[in-house]
């Protein structure tokens, strides 16, 4: 049943390897071999290391400061989140398998999932061997592939040829029934994509310890235990019965959000307004990248100020509206958003992030104008697409509204950031 089910559905999944980590080695040769971690905003914890940071026992999201000296100790190279380098490398990637494959969805920074129906059974190794070669020839960025009939099968097998690169030489594909008991016998419950702390706590409570085990279950035993129609759809996903389709790439989002920590507490209003405006001046670009716009609001801030102590304990507010009709331009984003701010602000309370949340978005075509409003108003989606352009164009927010601040110190720290080698003219690689 397999066999012949595989001939018609197989999905791969291509999973960038140590991304952050590759991403930096690939513009500093001498890093190949050696131990590599990158750091999340604010320089807080580890969010990437390399194979051989991970043999010294450096822990991912583990603290950066609670690993310092081991990690000078041992010599590991340390990089800031450097947004700009990884969204340029990770838009290569993704370009380079859309030339090789027809169909391509997009799931992270980092990964991406295939439709290889077409390809012959007896080809599919070798298609993802050369799948995996020609990405990391024409980017420089090292890959693994798993190849099963459904998503979760397929992370299964990039998972496990992740874990034993020099044996599976990074590509693993589970074609046959045998190949994917196999698997899931090799495959811990914590470890299934979908399967979270709490389900996995709980599966083992009823003696479920690896993937084998789960889709030995009952269907009726899954809509019970596991939250209804998702645990049905995950259980016949381990038997091989594809249940999560691949989504349309064009497909535009339901809300947007953008927001950060604050690279130190933000204390005073003026900076708060500056954060939030800078935020949404992020989000509405997104909006307007998509050819949409927004109906609803959502501003958030997250305080931390259990005094005097200053544990972490962060607790969040946000403060909600519907525009009178639905919008890209930034400008009025930023003028419905401060009156929020201002709801939301308490003096003497220690911020530490912010975010905004455009919500009912719809086609951008769609949004009728008033003819009553003056000529202005009428060009102002020209003057959005004048002010991108520039920024596009020039980058570092050349141009930028007032209401987003100049000095911006509440900016988050990335003392250790490498050069944005692919996105900026004057930080371009040199070759001696």
């Amino acid at each position: 049943m397999y066999a012949r089910q595989g001939r018609k559905n197989m999905k791969a999944i291509v999973d960038c390897n140590s991304f952050y980590c590759a991403c930096e080695r690939l513009f500093k040769p001498a890093l190949h071999g050696k131990p590599v971690v990158v750091l999340s905003n604010n320089d807080g914890c580890i969010v990437s290391r390399t194979d051989e940071a991970k043999a010294l026992g450096i822990q991912m999201a583990g603290p950066y400061y609670q690993h310092r000296k081991e990690i000078e100790a041992h010599g590991v190279a340390v990089f800031s989140s450097n947004y700009h380098l990884y969204g340029d490398m990770s838009w290569r990637v993704m370009e380079t398998l859309r030339r090789l494959s027809p169909s391509v969805e997009v799931y992270s920074v980092d990964e991406c999932f295939l439709d290889l129906s077409g390809i012959d059974p007896q080809q599919l190794h070798a298609y993802a061997l050369y799948l995996k070669q020609t990405t990391e020839e024409w980017t420089g960025i090292p890959v693994s592939i798993g190849v099963a009939p459904t998503k979760v099968l397929s992370k299964v097998a990039n998972r496990l040829a992740k874990k034993d690169k020099a044996g599976t030489r990074g590509v693993m594909v589970l074609a046959t029934a045998e190949a994917q008991r196999e698997a899931l016998l090799k495959t811990a419950v914590e470890d299934i994509w979908g399967v979270g702390g709490a389900y996995a706590r709980k599966l083992r409570f009823f003696n479920i310890n690896n993937g084998w085990d789960l889709r030995q279950m009952s269907e009726d035993w899954a809509r019970k235990q596991l939250g209804g129609v998702v645990g049905v759809r995950l259980v016949r996903e381990l038997r091989g019965e594809p249940c999560i389709d691949m989504k349309d790439p064009l497909q535009t989002k339901k809300m947007i959000a953008t927001t950060r920590m604050f690279g130190k507490p933000v204390f005073e209003l003026r900076e708060l307004k500056e954060a939030v405006a800078t935020y949404i001046t992020r989000a509405a670009e997104k909006l307007r990248r998509q050819h949409c716009a927004a109906r609803t609001l959502q501003v958030f801030v997250v305080v931390n100020d259990p005094a005097p102590s200053y544990e972490y304990k962060p607790s969040s507010s946000s403060a909600y509206i519907t525009l009178p009709s639905a919008t890209a331009l930034t400008h009025t984003f930023i003028e419905y958003a401060m009156p929020l701010v201002e709801q939301l602000y308490r003096s003497g309370i220690r911020y530490i992030k912010a975010g905004v949340i455009l919500g009912d978005i719809v086609p951008g075509d769609s949004v009728q104008f008033n003819l009553f409003e003056p000529p202005a108003r009428l060009q102002e989606k020209q003057l959005m697409q004048v002010i991108d352009n520039v920024n596009f164009s020039m980058r570092n927010d050349m141009v930028k509204f007032a209401a987003s601040g100049t000095r911006r110190d509440w900016k988050m720290r990335q003392e250790l950031r490498s050069k944005r080698f692919t996105t900026r003219w004057e930080e371009l690689f040199e070759v001696h």
